[in-house]
C-alpha cells in the first residue's frame, strides 16, 4: 500500500496520472449525464469499441459481427487531429499558443490541390513533393504570426484567429479559380499524387484508409527529434520555460518564436496533405470550419504537449468523434462525445489542483 502512496505522490509520475485521471473523468461524467438522461452508457462504450476494432458486440454470432471498413475509417478521423495535435504542442512548447491550426491546415491542403492537379509526375517523386509543399504551405502561414510576435510583440492568439478565417476565404476563392471546379469541389488530382492505396482499401472493405499514417509516423518521429535530441530544441523549449532567461543568456529568443511557428504550421499542413491526397482526393470549398485545428488544441492539452502523448490522445479523441455517427444511429445525441471530451480538457487545466490531491496522498493514513 506504501509503494502505492509513494507512486501517486510522485511529482514524475503526474504527467501519466493527470491525464488518466481526466480521462476517466471525462468517461464517469459522461456516463452519468447519460444515466440521468435515461441513456444507456454500454451503448457509449460498445460505440467506441466498434469505431475502433470494428467489433459489434451487439452481433455477435452473425455475419455482422466485425466490419473492416468502419476500423479502417477510425484511422482516417486520428490521422488529421494527431497532426494538428502536434501542430500546437509545439508551439506550447515554446512558450507560443498556435490557435491557428485549422488556417495552417487549409495552406496546406491548397497547396496539395493546386500540385496535384497541375504536375504529372511519377508517384515516387510527386508525392514527396506533394507533401513538402504542403509542409511548407502550413509552415509560411505558422511564420507569418511567429515574425509579428517576435518583430512586433503582436499577440499570436489574435494573428492566428484572424489567418484563419484568411485562410478559409482565401482558399475558396482560389479554388474555384482551377478550371473544371464547381462550387464546391475541384477536378480530381492526378492518380500519382493520391496517397490512396488499393491494397488498404481492399484489406479494409473499401474504407478511405491510405499511406498518411507513415506521414503522421514521421510526424511524430520529428517532433520528438527536433525537441528532445537538437540544441534547437533545447533553445526552443528554454524559451517556453522562461524567455527572459533564454534571452539573458544569449539565445535568440525572437528568431525562434518565429521559427517555432513555422514549423508547428508545418505539421498543421501535413494534415491537410492527408486529407486531400489520401481522404478525398480533391480539394474542397468548405463553408465553415471542420475543427480540426481546434481539436488539435484538445490532442495538445491531454497529451501533455509531447509526441508520443498527442499520439495517444489523438487516438483517444479520435475514437470519440469516429463513435459519434454511431451512436448516433441508436439514439445518442453527439453531444455526448463532445461533453466528455471537454470534461477531459477541464480535468487536465486544473492539473495543479489534482497534482497537490496527489501530493497528499502520501501523508493519508
Amino acid at each position: 500500500m506504501g509503494n502505492i502512496k509513494n507512486f501517486i505522490a510522485n511529482e514524475k509520475n503526474h504527467k501519466v496520472l493527470i491525464p488518466l485521471i481526466a480521462i476517466f473523468m471525462g468517461f464517469f461524467i459522461g456516463s452519468l449525464i447519460m444515466l440521468i438522461t435515461k441513456q444507456s452508457p454500454a451503448v457509449m462504450f460498445k460505440s467506441i469499441l466498434r469505431a475502433v476494432t470494428g467489433i459489434n458486440l451487439d452481433q455477435l454470432g452473425t455475419d455482422k459481427w466485425f466490419s473492416a471498413r468502419i476500423a479502417g475509417e477510425y484511422y482516417v478521423y486520428v490521422m488529421p487531429i494527431v497532426l494538428t495535435g502536434l501542430s500546437v504542442a509545439f508551439a506550447f512548447r515554446t512558450g507560443l499558443f498556435n490557435i491557428g491550426a485549422e488556417g495552417q491546415l487549409l495552406m496546406g491542403a491548397f497547396a496539395t490541390t493546386v500540385i496535384g492537379i497541375n504536375l504529372d509526375l511519377p508517384k515516387l517523386i510527386l508525392l514527396p513533393i506533394i507533401v513538402i509543399a504542403g509542409a511548407l504551405a502550413g509552415g509560411l502561414w505558422g511564420f507569418i504570426p511567429g515574425y509579428l510576435k517576435a518583430r512586433f510583440n503582436v499577440h499570436e492568439v489574435v494573428v492566428t484567429i484572424m489567418l484563419n478565417y484568411t485562410a478559409l476565404f482565401l482558399t475558396n476563392y482560389l479554388m474555384k479559380l482551377i478550371p473544371g471546379s464547381t462550387t464546391n469541389k475541384t477536378v480530381d488530382l492526378n492518380e500519382n499524387a493520391l496517397l490512396g492505396s488499393e491494397l488498404l482499401r481492399s484489406l479494409t472493405s473499401n474504407s478511405r484508409l491510405n499511406f498518411g499514417f507513415i506521414v503522421v509516423i514521421l510526424a511524430v518521429i520529428l517532433f520528438s527529434f527536433i525537441i528532445n535530441k537538437t540544441t534547437f530544441g533545447y533553445e526552443l523549449k528554454a524559451v517556453g520555460f522562461n524567455p527572459f532567461a533564454a534571452k539573458y543568456s544569449g539565445m535568440k529568443v525572437e528568431r525562434n518564436a518565429a521559427l517555432s511557428m513555422a514549423i508547428a504550421g508545418a505539421f498543421s499542413g501535413l494534415a491537410g496533405v492527408i486529407i486531400v491526397s489520401g481522404t478525398f482526393g480533391y480539394g474542397r470549398m468548405i463553408a465553415s470550419f471542420e475543427n480540426y485545428g481546434f481539436d488539435g488544441i484538445a490532442v495538445a492539452l491531454i497529451g501533455g504537449n509531447t509526441a508520443i502523448g498527442s499520439l495517444l490522445s489523438g487516438l483517444l479523441l479520435g475514437s470519440l468523434k469516429a463513435a459519434q455517427p454511431i451512436m448516433q444511429g441508436q439514439g445518442v445525441p453527439n453531444a455526448i462525445a463532445t461533453i466528455i471530451t471537454a470534461t477531459i480538457i477541464i480535468f487536465v487545466a486544473m492539473q495543479k489542483g489534482i497534482q497537490a490531491l496527489l501530493k497528499k496522498v502520501k501523508g493519508a493514513k
